[in-house]
């Protein structure tokens, strides 16, 4: 039994495990911008929460790699349908978002965040699947839109 339980533990992947790493590495990375801006607001879900995320996204998404291309499971046993794997991170991803949505005194608050969170999501599943262009142009642009579209709402005085 031990024996079985070590064998497991060594399965070999299909990716290289650099891969996997510099994957996992890049989805924490290409979020931390917009977690380190709502960290920065005193928001409730900062730095950590939107690393957390993408990595967890991320993780799903190289599993998913893997356990279609592991000889144990060739054949007809699994089929890989890549958009099942992205609906059941969105759904999770979503579920996280909304409990940071709150409506308080007539005033809705924490959307930002909330979509902070699901485009962390959104990144790591990107990066998990080896999209890097995709993930690295969400991250930027996602950067653009807390910080830079903050500064131009408070010089119109949009928002405060």
């Amino acid at each position: 039994m031990l024996e079985s339980i070590l064998n497991d533990m060594t399965m070999e992947t299909n990716l290289p495990i650099a891969v996997i790493v510099a994957r996992f590495i890049g989805a924490v990375l290409l979020v931390s911008g917009i977690g380190f801006e709502r960290e920065l607001k005193d928001r409730a879900a900062g730095l950590r929460t939107h690393m957390l995320v993408s990595l967890s996204a991320a993780i799903f998404a190289v599993v998913a790699l893997e356990v279609v291309n592991h000889p144990e499971f060739v054949g007809e046993k699994v089929q890989l349908d890549p958009l099942r794997i992205i609906e059941s991170v969105t759904a999770g991803v979503a579920f996280l978002s909304a409990g940071f949505i709150i409506f308080k005194r007539g005033e809705v608050r924490g959307v930002t965040t909330g979509a902070g969170i699901w485009l962390a999501g959104a990144t790591g599943l990107a990066t998990g699947f080896g999209y890097w262009s995709i993930a690295l142009a969400t991250a930027v642009l996602g950067i653009i839109i807390v910080i830079v579209l903050r500064r131009v709402e408070s010089a119109v005085e949009l928002k405060d």
